[in-house]
C-alpha cells in the first residue's frame, strides 16, 4: 500500500483506493462496516464487485471521462453490498499520480439515513413519474377505447415539439422541465371522464349548453388533479402536478385571447399548456372522430399555419413545421 495515501484510510466516511486498472488495493474500516466485505475479501477485486444496474449507465460513462482525464469526479452510486441489498451513497473519486503510476482514492457518504427511504436518481424518478401519470390519465378516461393512442401520441409529439422549440429559440430549458411536460401532458383531458358520454361522442353539432358543459372540463380536470396531489403530498410529484395543472387549466386557451376558461392571450398562457395546445389540436385534426373524418397531415399543417397567431403561439408553430418539414412528426393516426 503507498503510505501516501495511507492517511485518507483514517477518514470517518467509507473510503476505497484502487490502482490505475480500477483493482481494489484498500478499504477502510467504514467501508468494511457498510458494505460487509473485509479487506481480505475485496482486496484484489475489482471495484465493480459491487455494481448495480441501478446506477446509470451515463454516471459511469461521466466518471470514467473525467478520471481518464485526470480530473476529480463526484456522483451518485446504488451499490450492492455483500449481503445483497442496495447502498446509496454519494461518492468523490480522486486521481493521484505517485512515481509515475495512478490512484485512485473513492470517499463514499452513505444516503442510507435519509428518511425518504431509497434514493432515486433523476431519471428512476422520471421514469416512475411518468408511468403513474400515464396510469391516472388511462384510467380516467377509460370509457372510450381509442384513448390509449390518442394520450400516447401527444406525449410524443409533445416531447418532440419541447425539445425542437427549446433548441431552436434557445430557452435553455433543464432537460427534466422539457421531460415533465411531455410526462404531464398526458394528462390535459383528464377532466372528460366527468362530462357525460351522450355529450362527449355526440355525432353531430353540439348546443351551446353542451359546449359550455364539454369546456368545463378544463376546470373539472384541475380539480381532479388537485384531490389526487392532496391525497399524494409527496415532492416527487410537485412540478409535475404543478405542470399538468397548467396543462389541463390552459390548454385551450389562444394566442387571440379568444379560448376558455379565462381568455388568456400570448405569453399569460403558460409555456407548457402553449404547446399541448398545438399537439393536440393537430392529433385531434388527423384522428377520426365521432363527428369527423380525419385529415392528412399536410391538411392538419395546413391548418396550424393559417392559424398561427390567432389560435397558436406563431413561434410554436414555427418549430412544429420544422419537425414536419424534417419528416420527424408521427404516422397519421388510425383512429
Amino acid at each position: 500500500m503507498i503510505e501516501s495515501l495511507q492517511s485518507f484510510l483514517s477518514l470517518a466516511d467509507a473510503v476505497i483506493i484502487t490502482n490505475e486498472k480500477h483493482q481494489i488495493l484498500a478499504v477502510n474500516k467504514t467501508y468494511e462496516c457498510i458494505t460487509g466485505y473485509s479487506s481480505e475479501l475485496i482486496v484484489g477485486k475489482k471495484a465493480s464487485i459491487l455494481r448495480t444496474k441501478h446506477t446509470p449507465d451515463d454516471t459511469y460513462v461521466g466518471m470514467y471521462e473525467a478520471l481518464n482525464n485526470g480530473s476529480p469526479w463526484s456522483g451518485i452510486f446504488t451499490n450492492r453490498k455483500r449481503d445483497k441489498s442496495l447502498w446509496h451513497s454519494s461518492i468523490t473519486i480522486s486521481p493521484f499520480i505517485i512515481e509515475g503510476s495512478t490512484y485512485f482514492v473513492g470517499v463514499f457518504r452513505e444516503l442510507e439515513q435519509l428518511d425518504r427511504g431509497y434514493y432515486l436518481d433523476e431519471k428512476r424518478v422520471a421514469s416512475i413519474q411518468a408511468s403513474l401519470l400515464k396510469v391516472l390519465a388511462i384510467s380516467c378516461e377509460i370509457r372510450d377505447p381509442g384513448i390509449e393512442p390518442h394520450l400516447t401520441r401527444v406525449q410524443k409529439l409533445t416531447e418532440l415539439l419541447a425539445q425542437r422549440h427549446n433548441e431552436r429559440c434557445q430557452l435553455d430549458m433543464p432537460e427534466l422541465v422539457v421531460a415533465g411536460i411531455a410526462h404531464s401532458s398526458i394528462l390535459h383531458d383528464i377532466g372528460k371522464s366527468a362530462i357525460p358520454e351522450g355529450i362527449l361522442y355526440k355525432p353531430g353539432r353540439l348546443a351551446d349548453y353542451e359546449r359550455t358543459i364539454i369546456e368545463m372540463h378544463t376546470v373539472i380536470g384541475v380539480d381532479i388533479i388537485g384531490k389526487i396531489y392532496s391525497e399524494l403530498d409527496d415532492e416527487i410529484f410537485e412540478n409535475e402536478f404543478s405542470t399538468a395543472k397548467n396543462i389541463i387549466l390552459y390548454h385551450h386557451e389562444k394566442w387571440d385571447g379568444t379560448g376558455y376558461p379565462h381568455r388568456l392571450r400570448g405569453t399569460e398562457i403558460p409555456l407548457e399548456a402553449r404547446i399541448v395546445s398545438v399537439v393536440d389540436v393537430f392529433d385531434a385534426l388527423i384522428s377520426k372522430r365521432p363527428y369527423k373524418e380525419k385529415w392528412s397531415i399536410p391538411q392538419a399543417v395546413q391548418y396550424l399555419q393559417e392559424n398561427r397567431g390567432k389560435h397558436f403561439d406563431p413561434d410554436l408553430v414555427d418549430s412544429f413545421l420544422t419537425l414536419y418539414e424534417e419528416g420527424e412528426l408521427l404516422p397519421e393516426s388510425d383512429t
